[in-house]
């Protein structure tokens, strides 16, 4: 086989699994409140947030790493790490420590996800990049969808815990064949450091403003939550002062002067908002609302995965061969109409009819993501693609960090939190019909917006690059 080809499948395992535990644990959250003690709602949100929030403190940081000292290595390491915190998530006693071991799958996550697509950018032509990205991503957020189907399953059928068994296997296997059978192609960068300042500013910030936002959706807006939010604001903007002018920042601000990186990194990051919680809130509605087991929820979803998967490879060969702007932009545009179709559906709507928008946001998902990378991979020289990468990366995360909490404040601010508590836990609210109109309410509010948020990514979409040559010139004048 192929080098290519073996790096691939390797990478393309590590892109399902790293991404399926991201929504696995959310068909699961319902049980996971009732059954495991010591789990409030807080708690609850952020076993799911967890993950994605270390994942996005790091990302940079991994990808500078990567072209220091090897993506393989660390991509190795980030195997390890995920299925030793997959088990340790598997047993755990409480709610506390179920957030705590998301942090560790999280960081595994991390090293994962920010080396891959470098990976495998730098064993494949650009002419073949856009399908090999196109695999790679369509199994990435096949991973996020299909985990629904799953997490639905195994909670049925086996316990919530088991959601977390199913990464042993192919986590053990794919950490020791990664060992034995990759290897870096590309020099190491020479003279680069860390930036510690630059990475306590964006970790503590963004944590500080998600926990203010969560605890004044949760709990009425304290003086402390909003305290906790303009703090995270105050130190998110030091942090982009010192990237402008410490010597080796952790974001490499320099690659924004590249009209297509620029482009596509703004897209996937408005993506991320508008799509990020389009499960959340569609689980809590068959759960909460519905009444559904586990099982029938992630059944009733599966119209996301199906169409995803049909489109998405599809895109990536086309965008090699015509360029990634009318993919990409009008899956945008796509998942925008399925959004504000979202919005305007009554209560117990017919599932048909529920389902037709769910493929659309499926199809469009599948137009934009393979392009969009391959676009911002294909703007930037080999040496910086591990930086690029996780920049991308970052960005996607910080998107689902606030689409979260935006739909989490949303909700808060609508539905009583006693009623709110009880949806999000699979069970009759206390106040009957009228809490769970209330919730409806506010789920036609949340898509509205997020629809609103998909149809402005599809213009930094269309400004992404043209059609990708081998030969890729940084234009900086001072490009690292």
């Amino acid at each position: 086989m192929q080098y290519r080809y073996i790096v691939l499948i390797n990478t393309t395992i590590g892109a399902f699994i790293s991404q399926l535990d991201a929504n696995i644990v959310l068909i699961s959250l319902p049980t996971i409140l009732r059954e495991l003690p010591g789990t409030p709602t807080f708690y609850g949100i952020w076993i799911i947030m967890g993950y994605t929030l270390v994942t996005a403190t790091v990302l940079l940081t991994i990808g500078r790493l990567g072209d220091m000292f090897g993506r393989v290595k660390l991509y190795n390491l980030g195997f390890a790490i995920f299925t030793i915190g997959s088990g340790l998530c598997s047993i755990a006693p409480n709610g506390l420590f179920l957030v705590l071991m998301r942090f560790v799958q999280g960081l595994g996550a991390a090293l994962i996800w920010s080396n891959n697509a470098a990976i495998l950018t730098d064993v494949f032509p650009a002419t073949e990049r856009g399908r090999a990205l196109g695999i790679n991503q369509v199994a990435g957020v096949s991973g996020s969808i299909l985990g629904l189907v799953a997490g639905g399953v195994l909670t049925t059928f086996l316990g919530w815990r088991s959601i977390f068994w199913i990464n042993l296997v192919p986590g053990v296997f794919a950490t020791a064949w990664a060992y034995l059978k990759l290897k870096d192609l590309n020099p190491h960068l020479k003279g680069e450091k860390l930036d510690p300042l630059g990475n306590v500013l964006f970790g503590v910030g963004l944590t500080s403003f998600l926990v203010g936002l969560t605890l004044g959706a949760l709990g009425g807006w304290q003086a402390t939550d909003i305290l906790l939010m303009v703090a995270g604001v105050g130190m998110l903007t030091v942090f982009v002062y010192v990237e402008m002018h410490v010597e080796n920042p952790m974001m490499d601000v320099r690659l924004f002067r590249l009209r297509a990186f620029t482009a596509g990194a703004i897209a996937n990051l408005l993506v991320s908002i508008s799509r990020s919680s389009i499960f959340l809130i569609l689980i809590f509605y068959f759960q909460g609302a519905l009444l559904y087991d586990a099982f029938t929820a992630g059944v009733l979803l599966l119209p996301f995965s199906v169409a995803f998967v049909i489109v998405g490879p599809l895109s990536g060969a086309l965008s090699d061969r015509f360029g990634p702007r009318l993919l990409a932009s009008t899956g945008l545009i796509l998942t925008a109409i399925a959004l504000f179709w979202f919005s305007i559906l009554p209560y117990k709507v017919p599932y048909p009819i529920l389902a037709l928008p769910m493929v659309l946001t499926g199809v469009g998902g599948g137009m934009f993501f393979a392009p969009n990378v391959a676009a911002i991979m294909n703007a930037v020289p080999p040496a910086r693609r591990g930086v690029a990468s996780g920049v991308s990366s970052t960005l996607f995360s910080v998107g689902s960090l606030v689409s979260l909490g935006l739909v989490f404040a949303i909700f808060g601010a609508t539905v009583p939190l006693s009623s709110l508590q009880a949806i999000f836990a699979g069970l009759t609210p206390p106040a009957g019909s009228l809490s769970v109109s209330l919730f409806i309410g506010a789920m036609h509010q949340a898509f509205l917006i997020l629809g609103v948020i998909s149809l402005i990514a599809a213009i930094p979409a269309s400004q992404t690059g043209k059609r990708p040559k081998e030969t890729i010139i940084y234009v900086a004048t001072d490009s690292p």
